[in-house]
């Protein structure tokens, strides 16, 4: 999470990543990171340029081969071919690892360093497996692995992301207590609930693995941030910037927009950068917020119940539960609504579909609902929609 890029410069965030690094590597007997590690960053905070740019190089400069995977680049694939590809492509680039595969579970197809060997043919439970993927991987590079999944929850929207990461859980046993050379899982996202589902049930393959916050960005890239930003006819006070920085969410990109906007401003002067600038983030923040509660508005009076107590609920929601049917009635009738409808389960389900297709809920292979992005509950209770009865 901490980098931001501009023409010829990333901020960068190097004590960081080599502590986190050495977390993530730690092979003591007292150690949880075999187990897995899960880190949250809320979206759009820099997370994902961290850990290309920061974090990956520091696990290689310690020795570790990086396997990464990006969930969120393509939302539409399934998660677990989107991890198997991943792997896959990984395994492709070390012929010798692809010819001990081959020569393990004898998969015929192309030619591999003389070896018969199609790397399509391998997945989840499908000829060779993950496992057999990061043995190979493991005995042929003598590299501890770390597979880094970024926006992990997704992985629990279907059936094949579950397995595939019951797969992993495999391979990480299987490489960390075995004559092998070990693999770390490490699994980032946006929303710190959805990564709990991961590991915080016994059925999850992740069980009891640590779940912790990447700290936001501090005052050393709000310093950097003014002393690099250029074009304007004034400077930029961090004393200033830092407060509304805080506001905007630490989302760099608003910033990145407000300044573009005083750029384009031809006939801005020197002593009024800083207050353009102020005015040009509140309004960044002010349109995000209107085109999410647009959304919000445009629900139909059920939906609206829905999300509002599923918002209010958090992690204790149960859509389908009689005591919470109830508190959709109550926020009805505390809405405005005359019609008195009595909420069935069928109105429900349809209801959380429609959510799910508007990008405000998200849901699990398993059932299991949540607000989509959690900045949307503090967006509807700055704005008074989580009234009484939610």
């Amino acid at each position: 999470m901490g980098t931001l890029q501009t023409a010829d410069r990333i901020f960068h965030r190097p004590d960081l990543a080599e502590r986190l690094a050495r977390v993530v590597l730690d092979d003591s007997p007292t150690s949880a990171s075999p187990s897995g590690v899960f880190l949250s960053a809320p979206r759009r905070t820099g997370k994902t340029t961290f850990l290309r740019q920061d974090l990956i190089p520091a696990l290689t400069g310690a020795g570790a081969l990086v396997v990464y995977v990006d969930l969120w680049s393509d939302r539409a694939a399934d998660p677990g071919k989107v991890i198997v590809a991943a792997v896959k492509a990984t395994l492709s680039a070390h012929a010798p690892a692809v010819k001990r595969l081959a020569e393990k579970v004898g998969i015929k197809g192309g030619k591999v360093a003389g070896i018969e060997f199609s790397v399509d043919k391998i997945g989840v439970g499908d000829g060779a497996t993950l496992v057999d993927m990061f043995v190979a991987l493991s005995d042929t590079t003598k590299q501890l692995i770390v597979l880094l999944i970024d926006e992990a929850q997704h992985a629990s929207t279907s059936s094949a992301g579950a397995d595939a990461l019951f797969a992993l859980k495999a391979a990480r046993d299987e490489l960390n207590s075995n004559p092998h050379f070990g693999l770390r899982v490490v699994c980032t996202g946006s929303n710190q609930d959805k990564l709990a589902m991961l590991r915080s049930s016994k059925d999850q393959a992740f069980f009891g693995a640590p779940l912790v916050p990447f700290p936001a960005l501090g005052n050393d890239f709000i310093d950097w941030f003014c002393a690099n930003t250029k074009g304007l006819p004034g400077p930029l006070l961090p004393q200033t910037v830092a407060p509304l920085f805080r506001r905007a969410g630490n989302r760099p990109e608003m910033l990145g927009a407000a300044v573009d906007a005083l750029r384009f401003d031809f006939e801005l002067s020197a002593d009024r950068v800083q207050a353009r600038f102020n005015e040009a983030v509140e309004t960044q923040i002010h349109d995000v917020n209107q085109d999410l509660l647009r959304t919000i508005h445009s629900l139909t009076p059920i939906q609206a119940a829905v999300f509002k107590v599923m918002a209010a609920s958090g992690t204790d929601f149960a859509p389908f539960e009689a005591a919470t049917l109830e508190r959709y009635q109550r926020v009805m009738r505390s809405s405005g609504d005359k019609e008195h409808r009595q909420m069935q389960i069928t109105n429900v389900q349809q209801s959380l579909t429609a959510l799910q297709e508007k990008g405000l809920a998200w849901r699990a292979a398993r059932g299991v609902y949540a607000i989509d992005d959690p900045l949307t509950v503090d967006v509807m209770r700055r704005h008074g929609l989580l009234t009484e009865g939610c």
